[in-house]
């Protein structure tokens, strides 16, 4: 058992018989009343995010999870396969489990957290950046640079992302998988 001093991002815990992993905290100490942390928790079965606060000295049951390098293979209309990079076992995942899918693509690595309790797949995280290919943007006016305009492109995931209007097709580009959004322009 852990209490509210334990708590940080990526923390697993048992809450209302549910598995949820702590995306974000902040503890309070206000002036009147005891301290408490307002946490947002994120549901490791159906993928919702909740609010919730938990007072000071609160005990929490914590998960033991390990974490596990695995390489994306396909997806099909089973869902998405995985191989392990040790031991090159396969496994097949849903789609919710996965933090952004639209940005995998073969051959790319990933890191599966597991329950190490019951060896049950929870959740799996993409590496925070990928370098990735423009397959199609429109074309950008010049001189229409006075502001930090964005336009739509597609990247060769077939995800659509914004870019600034001097991306062009071909351009390779770094895009941040946890938000989605366009990070720098690679040479």
């Amino acid at each position: 058992m852990a209490n509210t001093s334990d708590i940080r991002n990526g923390l697993c815990i048992k809450f209302k018989s549910d598995l949820f992993k702590i995306i974000d905290f902040q503890h309070v100490k206000p002036g009147k009343g005891p301290a408490f942390v307002r946490t947002k928790l994120k549901s490791l079965t159906t993928g919702k995010v909740i609010d919730n606060t938990f007072s000071a000295g609160h005990k929490i049951e914590d998960v033991r999870v390990e974490t596990r390098s695995y390489q994306f293979l396909y997806k099909d209309d089973q869902g998405f396969h995985f191989m392990n990079n040790d031991t090159y076992e396969q496994i097949m995942i849903q789609e919710n489990f996965i933090d952004n899918p639209q940005f995998l693509s073969d051959g790319d690595n990933a890191t599966i957290v597991f329950n190490a309790e019951d060896e049950t797949p929870l959740t799996v995280e993409l590496q925070p950046y990928i370098d990735t290919e423009v397959t199609y943007t429109e074309p950008g006016i010049k001189g229409d640079t006075a502001t930090n305009t964005l336009k739509p492109a597609t990247i060769a995931t077939g995800a659509e992302i914004r870019v600034p209007l001097f991306i062009n097709i071909g351009d390779k580009i770094k895009v941040d998988t946890r938000t989605g959004e366009y990070k720098e322009r690679l040479k």
